[in-house]
């Protein structure tokens, strides 16, 4: 049955303090050469109102001094909607915006399925020249979860937490919210729930569970904007509700649809976050949908899914909506495997030097890895993560310079006799959906793979071209004279399988764009020092 609910306008918007960003510092990005200056300079647009976590671009490490790297896990796509927003409005992204590994796991990958779900996922490595310097060799590491067919998934108690304050009264805001939430609605199955909360100035229900769609879509029809933001208040409102109607054996998710300008309630971000947490240990997980622009809170929606387990999309436009909760809802809402968290250890005699492209604010402690009370990234049914390293080989010119003193430098006898040919082994850990102790696989990659790399072939070569251009956006020099013209030419005849094809060629046209914004701010530059 559906409940009545008055919704205050009159509370004042107040600016949320304690849920502005993530921790973190500012970034310092190096002069490059002139067309890295030049695409530095439009990367570094004010975001405005906007909030995005700051996050350096990864180190870079000596193996001879750390030669094991770990991260959890991340299935997050929101970054690459969000930039495709920017440049699709003729700007290039705020540098914070842009999360490579994000615009890289946008895409599906052909890698192999699992041969049975004993193990959740499988595990692709390969080797590859890099395009963009030819002492360094590229790495890359990926993982392909477990398929689930829509009749295959468990029955889900989801409850949609909608902000319908006065900041979503916009066309990509709350009508948006209205048409993405309803594909969920027409994807339900026997056995499925919904339910909706409301907050504005007030929190409330406006849906109770429900298994008949058309009431979902009514409910929604109805939801109009205003009033000032009680966004803590309308969490709390959503767990109550996702705890009543638990389903043991099935699904239990809050879906929070937000532009995340929280400012009444709960604003400090650390109870949010505690309570997140909390609901997450008792099995109520967590996805974030952002919409909007002007006043988007992306640092609070990143860090609110992270810790309730779930993932974060950002809605741009309906045909996102369709990909995030139609093709890839199964993806989105049954996790397969928990806590999974990824270690290379580069052995001395065959790497040097590395760095992890993208990942920055996933980045773990060694010690993190074999500790299972350290919460990591999760993975749903059908998901791929793809990780890339930039490797420099043992004898190549890398990006440090030698050690002054001995003590400092690696012996030249480090590694011999070790690694048995190879060049890294890779360690994942993860957790059953039902929790226990960790399992942990572990793969070895063979340095043969490094000796004989070509150039970036298929599959590869997109992904490279995709994180190259992700390290564009950054303003990261370590490209050198690599530009947009290259990143196109990588990814412009691997054209992928099924619908990844027009999410391929739409790639394609934002390389464009972004190399226009690039060239236009140049000969603005140029013309304004003419002037001078």
């Amino acid at each position: 049955m559906r409940a009545k609910l008055l919704i205050s306008v009159a509370l004042p918007a107040l600016l949320l303090a304690g849920c502005n960003s993530r921790e973190g510092t500012s970034a310092s990005y190096p002069s490059g050469p002139q067309e890295m200056a030049e695409a530095a300079d439009t990367a570094a647009v004010d975001p405005g109102a906007e909030r995005y976590a700051k996050n350096d671009i990864s180190p870079i490490r000596a193996v001879a001094q750390a030669p094991v790297s770990t991260f959890a896990v991340d299935v997050d796509t929101a970054s690459y909607a969000n930039v495709r927003r920017f440049l699709t409005q003729g700007q290039m992204p705020p540098r914070d915006a842009v999360r490579a590994e994000e615009l890289v796991n946008y895409f599906r990958y052909d890698y192999p399925a699992p041969e049975t779900r004993g193990a959740p996922f499988s595990i692709t490595t390969d080797v590859a020249q890099t395009p963009w310097n030819p002492e360094t060799r590229l790495l890359r590491i990926g993982l392909r979860g477990y398929d689930l067919g829509r009749t295959q998934r468990p029955p889900a108690n989801l409850v949609f937490l909608v902000d319908v304050s006065g900041s979503m009264d916009a066309p990509d805001k709350l009508p948006l919210v209205k048409r993405a939430l309803g594909l969920v609605a027409d994807n339900m199955r026997a056995g499925d729930h919904v339910s909706i909360v409301v907050y504005s100035g007030a929190a409330g229900v406006v849906l109770d569970p429900t298994s008949r769609p058309e009431e979902v879509r009514a409910a929604l029809d109805d939801l109009s904007a205003g009033g000032s933001t009680a966004g803590g208040e309308g969490i709390e409102l959503a767990y109550e509700l996702a705890r009543k109607n638990f389903s043991a054996d099935g699904i239990n998710r809050v879906i929070l649809a937000t532009d995340g300008d929280f400012n009444v309630g709960i604003t400090d971000q650390a109870q949010l976050e505690q309570l997140i947490e909390k609901e997450r240990d008792d099995g109520i997980t967590l996805t974030t949908l952002g919409f909007g622009q002007g006043n988007l809170n992306d640092a609070m929606m990143e860090a609110i899914a992270d810790k309730g387990n779930g993932n974060y999309a950002y809605i741009d436009g309906i045909d996102e909506a369709r990909k995030v909760l139609d093709s890839e809802l199964s993806s989105t809402l049954f996790t397969i495997a928990k806590d999974v968290k990824v270690q290379v250890e580069f052995n001395p005699a065959e790497v040097s030097q590395y760095r992890l492209i993208g990942y920055e604010n996933r980045a773990l402690q060694e010690q993190d890895f074999q500790n299972d009370k350290v919460d990591a990234g999760d993975i749903g049914a059908g998901h791929q993560v793809t990780a890339i390293y930039e490797i420099v080989p043992a004898g190549a010119k890398g990006w440090l310079p030698d050690r002054h003193f001995a003590a400092n430098r690696q012996p030249e006898s480090a590694g011999e006799g070790a690694g048995k040919g190879e060049l890294a082994q890779v360690r994942l850990r993860y957790k059953l959906p039902e929790g226990g102790a960790s399992r942990l696989i572990t793969q070895p990659v063979e340095a043969s793979l490094m000796r004989g790399a070509a150039m970036p072939r298929g599959d590869l070569a997109f992904a490279v071209a995709v994180a190259g251009f992700a390290q564009k956006l950054r303003g990261d020099d370590l490209l050198g004279e690599w530009g947009y013209a290259d990143v196109k030419r990588l990814a412009g005849a691997q054209w992928g399988f099924s619908q990844q094809a027009w999410w391929r060629s739409e790639f394609l046209r934002l390389v464009d764009l972004a190399d226009t914004q690039t060239r236009t701010a140049s000969v603005a530059r140029r013309e304004e020092d003419r002037a001078l």
